[in-house]
């Protein structure tokens, strides 16, 4: 039976954390592994995860040497030693179910890669627009700006999808490039395409609306949309990441 290691990118991550690492003890079947890559927090995340490692089989926390979530998911890739690799924000929920959804959605080998249906939820708020906009995106994206890539399988999924896919051809592809600062999720699937077709999976995660609430509803949708159809056209990450600050 294939393994699954988990990657969870950390930065400064201490409100979201706790409840991720909750949740992940309720799955079934159990993570291979589970490996939280910091990339230099100050707050308490790295306590916080500390001090749940002995709930889990097999817990590492890894120190990135270089800034960038796909740096920091890289170094984790490096370190897994499960045949599929999960890549959990640290403020997105798991079902309970959901290594046996992606080792099934796996199990087809025209598949290469995969993802969930994202909630976005806040504490008294679930974002219904915002959330049936992604879901939307993941399709009409890449029918518009990779047509040809759309009708050999190719889905835009972002990293609160929670992608998977196998370690095997995720280090042939050569992970995630490094260099970008944002839209490093698209890439990477552009870059497996050929091995097979994405899939977003018909189960749901939940993720943090927290840029919503800091950005309010529109300029929130607004900034989503005006990211995906430039980079869509080909403008610089570098540039595109001006506009999307992280938010803890």
């Amino acid at each position: 039976m294939r393994t699954v290691s988990i990657i969870i990118p950390t930065l400064n991550e201490e409100n979201a954390l706790p409840r991720t690492l909750r949740l992940l003890q309720r799955l079934c079947p159990e993570p291979l592994e589970i490996i939280i890559v910091d990339g230099g927090s100050t707050d308490r995340t790295i306590q916080l995860a500390e001090a749940t490692s002995p709930c889990f089989r097999s817990m590492r926390i890894v120190h990135a040497k270089l800034p960038g979530r796909a740096s920091q998911m890289n170094a984790g890739a490096a370190k897994a030693t499960g045949d599929i690799l999960c890549f959990l924000h640290a403020d997105t929920a798991l079902p309970d179910d959901a290594l046996q959804v992606i080792r099934q959605t796996l199990a087809d080998t025209d598949t290469v890669a995969g993802g969930f249906i994202s909630i976005m939820r806040g504490a008294h708020t679930t974002r219904w627009l915002t959330s049936f906009h992604n879901y939307l995106k993941t399709y009409y994206a890449p029918l518009l700006f990779r047509p040809r890539l759309f009708f050999r399988g190719a889905r835009l999924l972002f990293g609160d999808q929670v992608i998977f896919c196998r370690r095997d051809q995720f280090m042939t592809v050569g992970g995630y490039t490094a260099s970008m600062p944002i839209m490093e999720e698209a890439d990477l699937l552009l870059k497996l395409v050929p091995y097979g077709r994405v899939r977003q999976v018909n189960r749901l995660v939940e993720s943090s609306d927290r840029r919503v609430a800091r950005w309010g509803f529109w300029k929130a949708n607004g900034i989503y949309l005006a990211i995906g159809f430039l980079w869509g056209l080909g403008y610089s990450p570098n540039k595109l990441k001006r506009w999307f600050a992280d938010i803890r």
